[in-house]
């Protein structure tokens, strides 16, 4: 119970460092049928979305959980989503086994986190997938929006992320905005 507690404790935090402004939020999990179910307590598995929402209960933006395989290890994170300007906003890796002073820079590099600050995942015309493909390129070379710098001495770490974030929001962020109906003002967390 203790380690869940303190992994409850990491996530909050981690939720208030990419949306600063957040009050309360609402737990989700996807459905094997695509759908969201809302979750009455905090859960740790599963394709868990959160949304997070201001003190007037307006809807700042969604947290979603995203794992996968980096060079080492798994690799978990959770990353900001912002539907109206279809941007991601923030990213938080919670877990990672890649090698220090190397492959771990992607938790903490400055540089690499800025990427994520205004990183597209615009959605095509019918919603149904992403515009742009997110991919890493050259450190000093991004020229489009949904590009990311990679790391130097990381690169292998910086692309596990890339992939992830792609592969996750390929599949989370269409079905996040086919249900937008769902995700009105949300309750006190």
């Amino acid at each position: 119970p203790f380690i869940a507690q303190n992994k409850l404790e990491a996530l909050e935090k981690a939720i208030n460092r990419i949306i600063p402004d957040a009050d309360s939020r609402m737990n989700y999990r996807l459905s094997e049928t695509d759908q969201f179910e809302q979750l009455a307590e905090d859960s740790q598995s599963g394709q868990l979305v959160y949304t997070v929402y201001n003190k007037q209960k307006n809807l700042l933006g969604f947290v979603i959980k995203a794992q996968g395989r980096g060079y080492q290890d798994t690799i978990e994170l959770i990353y900001a989503y912002q539907p109206g300007k279809q941007i991601i906003t923030g990213l938080v890796i919670l877990a990672n086994r890649e090698t220090p002073g190397l492959g771990a820079k992607i938790v903490d590099d400055p540089d690499f986190h800025g990427n994520f600050k205004q990183l597209d995942v615009q959605l095509n015309s019918d919603k149904s997938s992403l515009l742009h493909a997110v991919e890493v390129i050259k450190p000093g070379s991004v020229k489009q929006a949904w590009q990311i710098d990679a790391i130097t001495g990381a690169t292998i770490s910086a692309k596990a992320v890339a992939k992830i974030i792609h592969k996750s929001a390929s599949k989370m962020l269409p079905i996040i905005n086919q249900n937008m109906q769902d995700f009105n003002h949300g309750s006190k967390r």
